[in-house]
């Protein structure tokens, strides 16, 4: 028996085995039982073979429009996909460790870096991109179906507890709590948001262990102990007799699961809407499951990970309109292409930008040529766009909204192209219903001039995960200064709350969406600053539900004025803290 000590930030006694998630290389590692070894074999093989024939499709596209020279880049992908130092390599690990195929393939291509990285030559020693396309790749295949940290705790067993390197709030909120008991992390403090969650929804945590996620196995029988601040690893009989006299065990996930039919209302019966953040069409029967009234963003740039052809008109209009019948009558607002040069040269070339988690932050140090900016440059796949849009409106309920807007002149482009795109559509005999056209608002420059904006559009929605990082200057890829991402710095909340008024005095609506929105803590502070429309990742909808019906809007008013007259980070969360202690969070 083992005992680490760590932060208990919510108290309770519950034992179950260890389920690993490494957030930073997003993937989830787990204990199978013997009987599923076979299974996880054949979704190893699958995921390879999947992996074979898109390349394959890839290179003869590529063949037939750039030549024989620039195709045979996926030669060498092909040709390491049937190295025996790759799938076979997984396929030993799956068996001897009994562990995940996703996590197999993860601990090979680590073994791959840590021998690229000792090559001298600069060329050979760049392979490493490569080989980490094809995982990633590989990955995907593997796992084809289960795109969000929900989805792969499907395939968990009962009873487990989540040892992670880190938990953000906007991932926890997306765990199927009937099967996870309780969670510990090697990172977080008695002020992580991801602990007033746990408090929330009374599931036993400790966070601040450090290593917990290194000295843990998957399928290890472990104990949390919250209220003591311990995780015992290999307890003895006497502390699982211990564990099983707790009482405290099944009350979260049933006030969770309640909490999907129910609208979104605070506790003095202010009405608060919630939609969902998507990224494939696939997503909208867990939107539909979690709650969510619409769809509030779609990012349509991940269609392009169905290689060059998806782009065309009219698989975007089939994809479009299945979108809008899925979610009808809920609205869906569809974001145009927010891709940069790099990324549109990766699709020419049959590259994928990828899927799962974290997409956003591999996209949010790219500044120059990106979102509306590049399609207005882009003419021809603007309008091919727009086109497809357009048709697909008449099956439900669709709005527009253009990314990384700076300047009323694009709004202005931008409209003249969707008025083309409809009078194009007429010509061709189909009618075009009335579209409303928002602007997603993430740079200052959008942000300080959204009185401008509000002139030009039928709604905002605040994009805060870019707007936090150009707002304070950081680059959340980089770990030198990653820790200077704060949501709660003065200068964000008072651009919130400076865009939330632009819009309500040109009265039209605006909506919050990013990770700030599914952060229940942060949450409860947006409501106070007066926003009341959010859009979210799915899982986190019913937990925000949950939150807010605890909570009063004229206490958090309250709480968001003083706050707002705080001056340093560390003040507005001690203060923000404090009082959903006092509601009863």
């Amino acid at each position: 028996m083992q005992r680490l000590t760590g932060i208990g930030v919510s108290p309770g006694l519950v034992s179950g085995r260890a389920v690993m998630l490494n957030q930073r290389a997003q993937v989830l590692r787990y204990r199978v039982a013997e009987s599923r070894v076979g299974s996880e074999l054949d979704r190893l093989e699958q995921g390879r073979a999947r992996t074979r024939d898109q390349l394959r499709e890839i290179r003869a596209s590529i063949a037939r429009r750039r030549g024989p020279d620039l195709a045979a880049i996926f030669d060498a992908q092909i040709l390491m996909l049937d190295d025996p130092m790759l799938v076979p390599r997984a396929a030993k690990l799956v068996c001897d460790q009994r562990v995940n195929a996703e996590w197999a393939v993860q601990q090979v291509f680590e073994e791959f870096s840590a021998i690229f990285d000792e090559i001298v030559d600069p060329y050979l020693r760049e392979r490493k991109g490569d080989v980490a396309d094809l995982v990633g790749r590989l990955k995907m295949n593997i796992r084809q179906g289960l795109s969000t940290p929900r989805d792969l705790l499907r395939e968990v067993d009962e009873a487990s507890i989540l040892i992670a390197d880190e938990l953000t709030p906007s991932l926890a909120a997306q765990v199927d709590w009937t099967k996870v008991r309780g969670f510990a992390t090697d990172a977080g403090s008695r002020t992580y948001h991801t602990a007033i969650l746990a408090r929330s929804l009374e599931v036993p945590a400790i966070v601040g262990l450090h290593d917990a996620s290194r000295i843990v196995q998957p399928g290890q029988l472990v104990v949390i102990d919250g209220t003591n601040s311990e995780l015992i690893v290999d307890p003895s009989p006497d502390v699982l007799a211990r564990v099983a006299r707790a009482a405290d065990e099944a009350a979260a996930p049933v006030a969770v699961e309640h909490d999907r039919a129910r609208p979104a209302m605070t506790a003095d019966g202010v009405r608060i809407r919630l939609d969902a953040n998507i990224e494939f069409p696939d997503d909208l029967a867990a939107a539909r499951y979690a709650g969510a009234e619409g769809i509030g963003l779609y990012r349509s740039e991940f269609i392009f990970s169905d290689g060059p052809d998806a782009v065309d008109e009219e698989a975007q209009y089939r994809t479009y309109r299945r979108m809008l019948e899925g979610m009808a009558p809920g609205p869906v607002t569809v974001r145009t292409f927010d891709v940069d040069e790099d990324q549109l040269a990766m699709n020419d070339t049959g590259a994928t930008l990828g899927g799962g988690w974290g997409a956003d932050q591999e996209r949010g140090s790219r500044q120059g040529l990106r979102g509306l900016r590049l399609s207005l440059s882009r003419p021809e796949l603007f309008q091919t766009q727009l086109r497809a849009l357009l048709r697909a409106a008449s099956h439900g309920t669709l709005r527009i909204m253009f990314p990384f807007v700076s300047g009323v002149e694009q709004i202005r482009e931008a409209k003249q192209l969707v008025a083309s795109a409809a009078a194009d559509l007429v010509r061709r005999g189909l009618s075009v219903p009335p579209i409303p056209i928002g602007v997603m608002i993430e740079i200052p420059a959008a942000a300080y001039t959204a009185d401008l904006l509000a002139r030009e559009v039928d709604f905002f929605t605040i994009g805060t995960n870019d707007l936090i990082q150009y707002c304070l200057a950081v680059d959340r890829a980089d770990e030198r200064v990653s820790l200077l991402y704060q949501p709660l710095h003065p200068s964000i909340l008072r651009v919130i709350l400076m865009v939330g008024r632009a819009a309500r005095r040109a009265r039209i609506p605006v909506s919050l969406c990013g990770e700030m929105a599914a952060d229940p803590a942060l949450l409860t502070l947006l409501v106070g600053l007066g926003l009341t429309e959010f859009s979210m990742t799915p899982g986190a909808i019913p937990v925000a539900k949950h939150v807010l019906a605890d909570v009063r809007a004229s206490d958090l008013k309250a709480l968001a004025r003083r706050v707002l007259r705080m001056a340093t980070i560390e003040d507005i969360e001690h203060e923000l803290l404090n009082a959903l202690g006092r509601f009863a969070l």
